[in-house]
């Protein structure tokens, strides 16, 4: 086994591969450990694939992974983690607004310390502070309430795991903001975090978009629904639809009741807690079946992402 795995997900970043790969080789050479970058391309449309297998050509060290097409952060990260053979597997951005000189006490904090995982906290930032640093620390600070994790910056792409971690979690959508949740949920609850280097981008533009905080909440929804119920979603849906259907039948039972004793006098079809309660009945069934349909597919469905991948180097 390898000491170090390096995973970069990377889309259109042709002009900072090169500095990057040669800084991420002199900290490992400095340091003596044995590793691999593992470049997972996806889907860039400039000359990113071709500057990779440039790099291959001098560095055997280097490995890649090309996509068909663009299927976003998480499936990168995803696919690297299955390639990877190091002891200790390293995220980080191949924009070189991570620091590679980080890796040395990342390594440490994983291999002595006995961390799971160490989550960067880039606590000085160079990005907007109105568009990026705000929001940013609205999420971080209601992922971190919800989640019981207390770390400052879920989103940062710097983070090293123990190879357990990463060989035991599932990532697809845009959960990789989410893969210390992933991580907790899978029992690994020595989750630290570190203070590092953010750096200005040198080269290319930001594919930050004010789409991922929307989607990054309903994220935030589904892996703690996923934590909790994926394996039992009868537990969810049945416990709620039984008491939607315990409610409903109750107050129909009672005007059926009234209804015999004051024949006459009393008129149910005319009453609208009659059709709420006919609603909440059915809503009930309906929540009822809809644990029942889950928990078929939770033990007939293959837990697997599939991508499309156009080429590997060295894999």
């Amino acid at each position: 086994m390898l000491d170090l795995s390096v995973v970069v997900p990377l889309l259109n970043e042709e002009e900072s591969l090169p500095e990057l790969a040669a800084w991420i080789d002199r900290v490992a050479q400095a340091h003596q450990y044995s590793y691999e970058i593992i470049f997972v391309d996806d889907g860039s449309t400039d000359d990113s694939w071709d500057v990779i297998q440039k790099l291959r050509s001098a560095n055997p060290n280097i490995k890649g992974i090309k996509f068909q097409r663009n299927y976003g952060k998480s499936a990168a990260l995803n696919e690297g983690f299955k390639a990877t053979n190091g002891y200790v597997v390293i995220t980080m951005d191949a924009d070189l607004q991570d620091s590679p000189d980080e890796i040395p006490e990342l390594m440490h904090m994983i291999r002595e310390e006995k961390f799971n995982l160490v989550s960067g906290w880039k606590k000085k930032r160079f990005d907007n502070r109105i568009t990026k640093n705000l929001p940013s620390k609205f999420f971080n600070g209601v992922t971190s309430r919800m989640s019981g994790i207390k770390l400052h910056d879920f989103n940062c792409g710097l983070k090293a795991y123990n190879y357990k971690v990463v060989k035991s979690v599932e990532i697809y959508g845009e959960m990789h903001r989410y893969i210390p949740v992933l991580a907790k949920n899978a029992g690994f609850k020595k989750i630290g975090e570190k203070v590092v280097q953010h750096q200005a981008r040198k080269y290319g533009v930001s594919k930050f978009g004010w789409n991922r905080f929307v989607n990054g909440f309903l994220d935030l929804l589904t892996v703690q629904f996923i934590g909790q119920f994926a394996k039992r979603p009868m537990h969810f849906f049945g416990l709620l639809g039984a008491f939607l259907f315990f409610i409903g039948f109750i107050f129909v039972s009672y005007m059926v009741i009234c209804k015999l004793i004051w024949w006459d006098a009393y008129g149910i079809v005319n009453r609208p807690p009659f059709y709420i309660s006919l609603t909440l009945i059915l809503m009930g069934t309906m929540f009822f079946l809809s644990g029942y349909l889950a928990e078929l597919i939770v033990r007939n469905a293959p837990e697997r992402n599939h991508y499309y991948i156009d080429e590997k180097l060295g894999l």
